[in-house]
C-alpha cells in the first residue's frame, strides 16, 4: 500500500494497492474504490483507462474504474417511493434527472483498508441514514481478489438496517489495444433483450428484442465508434443470479477479456462524454454490471430493493488472456 495524494475536499490521505497473482496486476485506489490500473505480463500499455493523479479522479474522471453506488445510473424523476414515503434526490443531470448517486456517491468517498494481501484487498465505507437522500445505515464492503494465470473477482456486500435500493457498479472503461479509440474491438453479449434509452439516456421502459438491430451481440460482433452508439443494458438476466458469463471483449492484439456476473444488466457506454486529460472521446467502452437502470420506475424491471437486516451481494469476475 503507498500513497496516491490527498484529497482537495477534507484533505483525506488516499492509498493505492497493487495486488497481482500468475500474469495479472491490478492497482486499486482507497479513493472511490477506483480500479486504477490492470496489467496483463507481456503486454506493454494497461487494459483499463486510468491515471497516476488523484486530482483527476476528483474532476472529470470520477467515473473513470469507480464503484459507483448506491444507485448507479440513473433515476428520472429523482424520486424513489419506499413503503409510502416520497425521497427526494439530488437532480445532478439537467436540473432534472438523478444520476450515480450525486455528490455523495461511494465513488466520491475515501474507503477503509479492511486488509491488503499480495493479492487480495478488502475495502469498506459507511453510507449513513439519510446519505444520497435514502434511508438505512449502510455498510458497503468491495473485496477484490486476483487469481491466476489472470483472473480479478469483485465481490460487493451491503447491509442496513432499513428498507433501501442498492444497485453497485464498477464503471471502468476497458481498451485492450491501448489505442485511442476502442475501434476494432470484438464484442459479444449473452442477451436476447435490452433496453432502449430516451434523449436523456434513461430506458424508455420497453423491453426490446436485440434480433435484427444493432444491439444483437449473441455472437462475436466488431464495434467502431457510433457503430452503434452505446449507453445502454442489456438484459443478461431476469434477476439477481449465480455466477455466470455473459460478456467477451476482444482486442486487435490477441487480448481478450471475459467478464462474469451476478447481475441482471449490463450497461454499455462509448464514452462519448467521458474524456481523460489531453485524451479525446471513445477512448474505450464502459462495461458496468448492474441491476438494470431505473428500476424503480419501471414495475416490471428487476427490483433493486434491500430489506433491513437482508445483503445485498453482486460478483463480477474479468478474466483476462493473450494469444
Amino acid at each position: 500500500m503507498t500513497p496516491f495524494g490527498t484529497t482537495a475536499k477534507g484533505r483525506r490521505e488516499v492509498h493505492k494497492i497493487t495486488l497481482s497473482a500468475g500474469d495479472l496486476s491490478v492497482s486499486l485506489l482507497t479513493w472511490g474504490a477506483v480500479l486504477q490500473d490492470v496489467r496483463l505480463r507481456g503486454v506493454d500499455h494497461p487494459l483499463t483507462l486510468g491515471s497516476d493523479l488523484l486530482s483527476d479522479y476528483e474532476g472529470d474522471m470520477r467515473h473513470h474504474g469507480s464503484l459507483i453506488g448506491p444507485i448507479a445510473n440513473r433515476i428520472s424523476n429523482a424520486r424513489i417511493r419506499i413503503d409510502g414515503m416520497m425521497y427526494e434526490l439530488e437532480r445532478n443531470q439537467d436540473g432534472r434527472i438523478h444520476l450515480h448517486s450525486g455528490a455523495q456517491a461511494s465513488h466520491l468517498q475515501v474507503w477503509d483498508v479492511v486488509q491488503a494481501t499480495t493479492d487480495s484487498a478488502t475495502l469498506r465505507l459507511s453510507l449513513p441514514d439519510g446519505m444520497c437522500g435514502l434511508p438505512g445505515n449502510r455498510l458497503i464492503t468491495a473485496h477484490f481478489a486476483v487469481s491466476a494465470p489472470g483472473t480479478l473477482t469483485l465481490t460487493v456486500t451491503g447491509e442496513t438496517d432499513a428498507r433501501t435500493p442498492m444497485n453497485f457498479a464498477n464503471h471502468s472503461y476497458w481498451n485492450l489495444n491501448g489505442s485511442t479509440t476502442f475501434d476494432g474491438h470484438m464484442l459479444q453479449i449473452a442477451a436476447d433483450r435490452f433496453l432502449p434509452g430516451n434523449a436523456d439516456n434513461y430506458p424508455t421502459g420497453e423491453v426490446a428484442d436485440v434480433a435484427g438491430t444493432q444491439m444483437d451481440f449473441r455472437t462475436l460482433r466488431k464495434v467502431a465508434v457510433n457503430t452503434p452508439p452505446f449507453d445502454n443494458n442489456f438484459c443478461v438476466a431476469d434477476k439477481r443470479g449465480p455466477l455466470r458469463a455473459v460478456l467477451q471483449l476482444r482486442g486487435t492484439g490477441g487480448i481478450t477479456m471475459h467478464m462474469a456476473t451476478t447481475e441482471p444488466g449490463v450497461q454499455i457506454y462509448d464514452a462519448r462524454d467521458a474524456y481523460r486529460p489531453g485524451r479525446g472521446p471513445y477512448e474505450g467502452l464502459a462495461i458496468e454490471a448492474q441491476g438494470w437502470p431505473d428500476a424503480p420506475n419501471n414495475s416490471g424491471f428487476p427490483s433493486i430493493m434491500v430489506d433491513a437486516g437482508a445483503v445485498y451481494r453482486q460478483i463480477t469476475r474479468w478474466s483476462f488472456s493473450r494469444t
